[in-house]
């Protein structure tokens, strides 16, 4: 029997008031495990409403799947949090009605905990795949096998499959990396692809990326290629691994990063005061490019079409992948099953690790799963000060 429960609870009006829904998570306190999810539509209403409703189905969650369990609360709305810890006034009349339903719900000695909304992803898709008509209504997660965690990135990627993945067969394991540090890194600089300046790794770079080989380096006699990015501190960084884990080396033109065209090698505050109208409207877009760049959605494209080349070149294989900011968020959504939106509520560190599995699917030609994400390697476990969004 669980003892202790977080829910995560969000909720999302596309218009504010307009199309709405919620998205719920119960997990267990103690393991962090999903234990039930709940996402729906709820018509046209607004945002709190919506925030307010999620909270509702987390509460019933909590009480249907954990009775008698403490419950954590976690969201990304101050409001909600702050009116139902009793810290502010419910003025509005809707507030009140779905405040009192939420309080009827709450079991004594509920806790109430405002995140950022980076860390409240898991709900938030949950909402928008309703939106999406996607999902509707609850989800209980299979029972799995007890299996311990991974340590390592080399654990990461040939730890055994779990639940709907265990017996699919073979999986097609991909080992993600970031460059290593440049001196555009450093200073904060629009860094993109091709068409830009592309500085190559810098000697604190260099060493990260040696660290990153060491850590892998249990995994060498698996390692079926090193696939690189063709830009240049991409392929310096994957030139340092194929060398140590005595691997061919590869170039994939989907992994370059971003091409951000006028802005390559600017500064955010620079291009804030040259473009800013350009900035203004790029800025949580995925439609809108840089003037002569990419937009977030060209990239999917691209990127996606890169990992269906490397998928059948080494099917079944395991194979590192040398790539960008960009490129592996849009790797980590596509496997998630998350919206592309989901790029922007992600850090990604330089020279981190992440690991995907992509398993063959008789009914939807392949499955993925994410073991490992933005992990670093022993003595690296901070942010390293000169990491940036590029």
């Amino acid at each position: 029997m669980t003892d202790a429960v977080v829910v995560e609870a969000d909720g999302g009006s596309r218009g504010n008031p307009g199309p709405a829904a919620y998205g719920a998570v119960l997990r267990d306190a103690a393991t962090g495990a999903v234990l039930a999810e709940d996402g729906a539509t709820i018509g046209v209403a607004s945002n709190n409403v919506a925030e307010y409703s999620g909270l509702i189905a987390g509460l019933r969650l909590a009480a249907e799947h954990a009775p008698g369990a403490t419950v954590e609360v976690r969201m990304d709305s101050k409001l909600v949090v702050e009116q139902m810890a009793g810290r502010w006034r419910i003025k509005h009349p809707d507030m009140q009605a779905l405040a009192a339903e939420a309080g009827d719900l709450v079991p004594p000695g509920t806790t109430w905990t405002w995140v950022p909304r980076a860390q409240n992803s898991h709900a938030d898709r949950l909402a928008n795949e309703a939106l999406d008509g996607t999902r509707s209504g609850v989800t209980v997660p299979a029972a799995e096998p007890e299996v311990d965690e991974p340590e390592s990135a080399a654990e990461a990627a040939s730890a055994p499959a779990r639940g709907w993945a265990a017996g699919a067969g073979s999986p097609t394991t991909l080992v993600v990396v970031r460059h290593g540090v440049t001196a555009h890194t450093s200073a904060k600089r629009f860094s993109g692809g091709l068409g830009g300046d592309n500085p190559g790794l810098s000697d604190e770079g260099r060493a990260q990326v040696r660290e990153v080989g060491e850590w892998l380096a249990p995994m060498a006699d698996r390692v079926d290629a090193v696939v690189a990015s063709p830009v240049r501190r991409t392929r310096e960084s994957a030139e340092i691994l194929a060398e140590r884990l005595g691997a061919p080396l590869e170039t994939e033109d989907g992994f370059a990063e971003m091409e951000f065209g006028r802005w390559d090698g600017l500064t955010f505050a620079e291009v804030a005061e040259r473009d800013p109208q350009g900035l203004e409207g790029w800025l949580g877009s995925l439609d809108t490019a840089p003037e002569g760049g990419e937009s977030f959605r060209t990239v999917e494209a691209r990127v996606l079409a890169g990992l269906e080349r490397v998928l059948e070149a080494h099917a079944g294989r395991t194979v590192v992948v040398v790539s960008h900011v960009t490129p592996i968020k849009t790797l980590v959504a596509a496997a998630l099953g998350a919206p592309l939106e989901s790029v922007f509520h992600m850090e990604l560190t330089p020279a981190s690790v992440t690991v995907l599995e992509y398993f063959p699917d008789p009914e939807r030609g392949r499955r993925a799963s994410l073991r490992l994400f933005n992990s670093l390697p022993p003595g690296r476990d901070e942010l390293d000060a000169s990491a940036s969004r590029w």
